[in-house]
């Protein structure tokens, strides 16, 4: 049945900022269970029937959006073929197996008077271009959350912190003159002394599980023709972010040691997250899965506009996301659905 689900997905273009198809399907799936499922833009989202106010509030979510299909495809993208025991096709692994997986354990488990918390389902778009429409539109609609799931391939071994992102404009100003007189300020120079300094740089709050916050210069313009000093000189920096630090932090302590440029943060709101090991589902994670590794994730998730701990965890491989002929096999699949719900019940079960 859920096998089902995630071919009927992969079948369903789901670009983001265009995920109405599969929306509806995911909708359409839960009444059929029996459910009372909301939207909201293109997000799917419901709490469990056997809520009680004073519990926990768990959220399992993932998305349904995909980025566009590599170039290097050989197969149909939408074709979801199984061979060998590989399901292909976009989205099957990123992060489809994840979705389906959470469905299935949220209908399990939704109505379990033995689960000694609230769930909340959520399927929500634009995660792949961390979009305002996706869980960040959807947050202020569920209420008060003490942590969540986030479905994405992790082989099932647990990520308990992942990279913030900051991108930043750098602009350094000079005066224009004559090359041939000497004239003016070269803002070009002054920029190149201040990527300097963000080379050398070191950020003093350390991580065991992210190492330490880096930036990294990406894009350099200035000059307009051979003969004339620049006046202004603009770069782009990479800010990946540790859970040591907050964003803003991150960026003035990098703005501090730039002496001629101004840098401009064009949002904040990729933080870094983290869940700490003595958590409940952190706990019930590598005790029900054996040989499970914690870990920190260098790659970015909704996690970062989730102000609560959150876990990452799912089925597939980070390495096959966004690459040609993506695939995740059936057995991981149905491991993850396993492995959640035994997780809910060791964290949050209780002796009727």
């Amino acid at each position: 049945m859920y096998l089902e689900l995630l071919q009927s997905l992969i079948a369903t273009p789901s670009l983001s900022r265009q995920e109405e198809g599969t929306a509806d399907l995911i909708e359409a799936f839960l009444k059929e269970q029996g459910l009372r499922p909301n939207r909201h833009l293109n997000n799917v989202w419901l709490r469990s029937r056997n809520w009680q106010e004073g519990r926990p509030v768990i959220l399992l979510n993932s998305h349904h959006d995909t980025v566009k299909a590599a170039a290097g495809y050989t197969r149909d993208p939408h074709r979801p073929d199984i061979e060998d025991g590989k399901l292909f096709g976009l989205g099957s692994n990123d992060a489809g197996g994840a979705l389906v997986s959470l469905i299935s354990t949220f209908v399990e488990l939704e109505n379990d008077d033995s689960l000694n918390c609230n769930l909340l389902l959520a399927a929500t778009a634009e995660e792949e271009i961390s979009g305002p429409n996706g869980i960040a539109a959807l947050l202020p609609l569920l209420g008060a959350i003490d942590a969540g799931i986030v479905g994405e391939p992790t082989l099932l071994d647990l990520a308990i912190a992942e990279r913030g992102l900051v991108v930043i404009d750098g602009e350094a100003k000079g005066v224009s003159g004559h090359a041939a007189r000497k004239e003016g300020v070269n803002a070009l120079y002054l920029a190149l002394d201040d990527i300097a300094a963000i080379r050398r740089h070191s950020f003093n709050r350390p991580s065991d599980l992210l190492g330490p916050t880096s930036a990294n210069v990406t894009v350099l313009n200035s000059g307009t023709q051979h003969n004339v000093v620049p006046d202004r000189a603009t770069f782009l920096i990479d800010l990946r972010v540790n859970e040591a630090y907050r964003n803003q932090e991150a960026v003035a302590e990098l703005q501090a040691a730039c002496q001629h440029s101004e840098l401009k943060p064009r949002s904040l709101r990729l933080q870094s997250s983290g869940i700490e090991k003595t958590h409940p589902l952190v706990k019930a994670g590598l005790k029900v899965r054996q040989g499970a590794s914690a870990y920190g994730s260098p790659t970015l998730s909704d996690q970062a506009l989730m102000p609560f701990p959150t876990l990452k965890l799912g089925p597939g491989d980070s390495a096959r996301s966004h690459t040609a002929d993506e695939f995740i096999f059936v057995e991981e699949i149905e491991a993850a659905r396993k492995m959640y719900v035994a997780l809910l019940r060791e964290a949050y079960g209780v002796v009727l």
